[in-house]
């Protein structure tokens, strides 16, 4: 099996399918840092503290990492896939599934990645794999549950196959457009529960932020296609508590970082890592506009991140919005 892309989530699944008996191989993009993850059997920028095992393969050489793939993982972020599923193309076997495991919306187009490992790579069978899994806790064997989603309820069955083991539970279901979005819209709610952190703000403040943003992560989402049930389930509002509720996680750690003062261009400068959020919270803005539907937290955290208004001025307006019923 392959996995593409050697950030903390592609090595903490390589090293799963590797727990798992399988015979693995880690891509990476950048030959400097394969060499690092080579020689230190570490990844010591996204993953550290966690040894890489001598039986893990691990290459720069793309047409070697997918001609060895019997199960493909795109584990690269949400605005890199493209450019991934393109070095991959002309060396994949479409006979060979991929799954992708990326959280965002592409900017621009607004595609999900597995739509775009359709439109670049071709007719090949995909599977999606999301729901609450911190890299960190993965890797450290600590119990996760997630959703693996497919149209092909065959190809489901057999990811979730490969991935099950004593600490990682995957459930099927086939609806992969709410499994995507939920995963890659969870994130901007997730900057504004860091927000809301920073600022100081307790309990309830997040507990109105993971409500009223499933609400419209729903909504969006049942516009574009996706299943209502899907946002109650582990990629829906599952994701959303993992996200928004623990410091750990990158979106709400660069939110803590603006509630505090920072600003996006300050917080982006220290960190390699990919704040999906920031970018989904572009896609998210175009698509509800779109689409007709509301998002009111997605749209002030707009504001804050790309038009420089207060958060604190932002939480005024969220709270100042015209009276509704709450099921609205």
């Amino acid at each position: 099996m392959t996995v593409l892309g050697d950030g903390a989530w592609g090595t903490a699944l390589a090293l799963l399918l590797l727990d798992n008996r399988y015979d693995v191989t880690l891509w990476g993009a950048f030959p400097d840092y394969v060499d690092v993850l080579t020689s230190k059997r570490e990844n010591v920028k996204f993953l550290p503290g966690m040894k890489l095992p001598e039986s893990l393969h691990i290459t720069p050489d793309i047409a070697q990492a997918a001609g060895e793939a019997t199960l493909l993982v795109m584990a690269a972020p949400a605005q890199h896939v493209r450019k991934v599923a393109e070095r991959l193309a002309p060396h994949h076997d479409r006979s060979v599934p991929i799954v992708s495991v990326a959280k965002g919306i592409e900017n621009k187009t607004h595609l999900r990645p597995s739509e775009i490992i359709r439109e670049i790579v071709g007719r090949v069978p995909v599977a999606v794999l999301s729901g609450p899994s911190h890299a960190e806790e993965v890797s450290r064997k600590m119990p996760t549950s997630v959703s693996i989603a497919s149209t092909n309820d065959e190809l489901a069955v057999a990811v979730q196959q490969a991935f099950t083991i004593d600490y990682f539970r995957p459930y099927t279901t086939t609806d992969p457009i709410g499994v995507e979005l939920g995963g890659a819209l969870k994130n901007v709610i997730g900057i504004a529960a860091g927000i809301s952190d920073g600022l100081g703000f307790g309990d309830n403040a997040k507990s109105a932020l993971i409500t009223r943003g499933l609400a419209e992560i729903t909504r969006l989402g049942v516009a574009m296609g996706a299943r209502r049930s899907t946002f109650a389930g582990l990629s829906g509002i599952g994701d959303l508590i993992t996200t928004c509720i623990s410091p750990h996680g990158r979106n709400h750690r660069c939110g803590y970082q603006i509630g505090r003062g920072m600003t996006l261009k300050a917080f982006l400068a220290t960190t390699e890592q990919a704040i999906e959020g920031v970018w989904t919270c572009i896609s998210a803005r175009e698509l509800a506009a779109r689409h007709g539907v509301e998002m009111p937290i997605t749209e002030q955290i707009h504001r804050v991140l790309f038009r420089n208004k207060s958060a604190r001025i932002a939480v005024r307006d969220l709270m100042m919005r015209k009276t509704r019923p709450e099921e609205d």
